[in-house]
């Protein structure tokens, strides 16, 4: 019979594993990285849940590369959890037969032999979370053993101090001290004072001072050059038709080149519409560069952030008015609060993925390359709890009920916009993104997965732009319209095919659907000439010089003056001489 007294096996496990540690190799709580494999055959054991930061931007590089050194025979059948998996090292410990085990949120960098991996049944995958629930899960049934993080400065008592990029490393820490388990950090350095202490070191039990920063991906810069005709044509239809429509004002843009193209063509293409002050003046999201001269035109009052970007540290500090920072200029980052905003706060998101169903599920997990989803689960669904109104979100439960949707309890209520923006083709692969059926469902058939990895379920997608136009699918009296809507706008694909002419007319005499021509754009006018900023290099311009794009980011530069007649009347004026002034 369990002795029901004792309940603290869990602290008492820590102090055994704390006092393996070789005391040689130990100064207080600092350890040599030459000594941090040794520091981990200590306190890690076989079959131990492993966070390791891992997350969107920056990494635990260092400590990923040491883990992966370990003896297999000695520690393995890992349980690694991440929230994203991007460095090559995160998967060589399942490779070597460290770890067997994944709990994450992201792979963009790895999606292609994390897949792999996961056919051969080398890595078995728990689940694709959204952050916040695996976040949630570290305070429940997936409590950390050892915890891998990342600062950027640590004093001797093992304050850490995290600069820009705290995103969740406050909540890792958390985590793991709360439920006894051990934390430790790579920094640059040490220093005997920190310009703010981000995690407290009575949550910190090692320290590993490396000596160079930590791997930080740039994962929101998007080059204005690479942008295609097509993604700024869709651009343009999501201002007139959504953004402009329903004015909205409180945003979250996911990764991709068209909600850059929307960025770029707020100071231009909406200005030209009198959108200003009418929308985009709250986001949730990362330092976007392209993001720069919609805040120097004046249409952005606020971005909070869920990490840095690298390159936007001074620009973010000469504009403290716009981000959230500290009283010193830095960012004051945090994933877990942005998606919590993200949720209940925002009027509108907006993203793309890598297939679409006939019925509108999506998802970034196929044959071949499995993606993860980042926050898009949590940012795009319907927050049912949310209680405040705003003009766009009354507009959208008021078009449901317009089409006939029935609200539980048949109470007036309002509804968030959730959108997907996507070519009916992928530009890059020349692969069709509207299918019969998506590969999620094929993978869990196959036993990959519990259940189809589907990233937005069907039920809470509002819209769905594409090249061919935007189906209003809240306007949808039942299924069926719904999914003819969704033929109207898929092209040449699997679904779109099965278009029946007929039908969309119908559709857009009800502005159910709305064609290029419906919305009246040219798209003609859809080329580069429409945007703000054509390069890195004019970002860094319009910026007055305070953004630094990493080197092999800065494309070629066209000076305004040599740009056609037609390009000056769409861009910004980059004629100020240090600094643009602050928008008012």
């Amino acid at each position: 019979m369990a002795d029901l007294t004792k309940r603290t096996s869990l602290l008492e496990e820590h102090g055994r594993r704390v006092a393996s540690v070789p005391a040689s190799i130990l100064d207080g709580k600092l350890v040599q990285p030459a000594d941090t494999l040794a520091l981990f055959e200590s306190v890690i054991r076989s079959g131990d849940r492993v966070v390791v930061e891992g997350n969107n931007q920056k990494q635990a590089d260092f400590l990923s590369s040491e883990l992966a050194k370990l003896n297999p025979a000695s520690i393995c059948d890992l349980h690694m959890m991440q929230s994203a998996v991007c460095l090559d090292e995160h998967l060589e410990v399942f490779r070597r037969g460290i770890a067997s085990r994944l709990d994450f949120a992201y792979s963009g960098p790895q999606a292609v032999p994390l897949a792999g991996l996961v056919k051969d049944g080398t890595v078995k995958i728990g689940a694709i979370h959204t952050y916040p629930e695996l976040y949630a899960r570290y305070f429940t049934d997936l409590p950390p053993r050892v915890a891998l993080v990342c600062a950027e400065l640590a004093d001797r008592q093992g304050n850490l101090y995290t600069h820009c990029n705290t995103e969740e490393t406050p909540l890792i820490c958390e985590a793991t001290h709360a439920t006894k388990g051990i934390v430790i950090a790579q920094v640059r350095e040490i220093v005997d004072k920190l310009p703010r202490v981000d995690i407290p070191g009575d949550q910190v039990e090692f320290v590993v001072a490396t000596g160079k920063p930590s791997h930080i991906q740039p994962l929101f810069t998007r080059d204005p050059s690479k942008l295609t005709r097509n993604q700024i044509l869709m651009a343009m239809m999501a201002i007139k038709g959504i953004y402009g429509e329903y004015e909205v004002q409180v945003i979250n843009h996911g990764i991709g080149n068209a909600t850059a193209a929307i960025e770029l063509l707020l100071p231009t293409y909406a200005e030209s519409l009198g959108l200003k002050e009418k929308i985009c003046s709250h986001w949730v999201l990362n330092p976007h560069p392209t993001l720069i001269p919609a805040i120097e035109a004046g249409f952005v009052k606020s971005v909070y952030s869920f990490g840095g970007e690298p390159g936007m540290e001074d620009y973010i500090a000469a504009r403290s008015d716009i981000f959230h920072t500290c009283h010193d200029g830095v960012l004051k980052s945090n994933r877990f609060i942005s998606h919590l905003v993200g949720y209940y706060g925002i009027d509108i998101f907006i993203g793309s993925t890598l297939q679409i169903d006939g019925d509108g599920n999506s998802s970034t997990a196929t044959l071949g390359r499995i993606s993860g989803f980042g926050g898009a689960p949590n940012l795009g669904s319907n927050a049912t709890g949310r209680r405040h109104a705003t003009v766009p979100w009354t507009k959208t439960g008021d078009e449901i009920l317009s089409a006939g949707g029935q609200q539980e309890g048949g109470m007036p209520r309002g509804r968030k916009l959730v959108v997907q923006i996507t070519p009916t083709v992928s530009e890059k692969k020349h692969i069709p993104v509207f299918v019969d059926s998506l590969d999620a469902v094929r993978m869990a058939e196959e036993g990959l997965f519990q259940i189809p990895p589907v990233m937005i379920y069907a039920e809470d997608v509002t819209h769905i732009v594409t090249e061919k136009g935007i189906a209003y699918l809240i306007r949808c009296a039942d299924q069926q319209e719904r999914r003819a809507a969704i033929r109207a706008i898929a092209g040449d694909t699997q679904v779109g095919r099965k278009e029946k002419k007929s039908e969309t007319l119908a559709l857009r005499k009800k502005c159910v659907v709305q064609t290029v021509e419906d919305l009246g754009i040219d798209p003609d006018e859809a080329t580069e000439n429409m945007l703000a900023a054509r390069s890195i290099q004019d970002l860094q311009d319009i910026s007055g010089g305070l953004y630094s794009p990493p080197n092999e980011l800065l494309g070629t530069y066209v000076p305004a003056e040599t740009l056609p007649a037609t390009a000056t009347n769409h861009r910004l004026n980059t004629s100020n001489s240090s600094r643009p002034s602050m928008p008012t």
